[in-house]
């Protein structure tokens, strides 16, 4: 199936073009299915589960807030953890001369 593109105009161009993306996707996505397909008559076949073999995405993984290692003089109830962006009163006060130590929680 040969294409003649120097004979289309822009507008085929454009046409064309979303077919043909349209079909890349389209391909992926099949690809796909029967990746998955494959894997899961595979798992069947083995009397395994995704979960046996992966594991379950949140097992284990027990997410616990950062402890706080910075407080804000001026304000006690501003604190920092260290990760992450700094909050503008970390940045003020080092602006004003205070050092990081100087912030610590003690």
């Amino acid at each position: 199936m040969a294409i003649d593109l120097k004979s289309l105009n822009h507008k085929q161009l454009a046409e064309l073009i979303e077919k043909a993306e349209q079909r890349k996707l389209e391909v992926a996505r099949e690809s796909i299915a029967k990746a998955r397909e494959k894997i899961l008559a595979l798992l069947k076949a083995e009397g395994l589960t995704l979960d046996e073999l992966f594991g379950s995405a949140r097992k284990g993984k027990v997410r616990r807030p950062a402890a706080l290692k910075y407080r804000n003089p001026a304000d006690a109830s501003q604190t920092w953890s260290g990760r992450g962006k700094r909050p503008r009163w970390f940045l003020a006060a080092i602006k004003a001369g205070k050092k990081e130590q100087d912030l610590l929680i003690k």
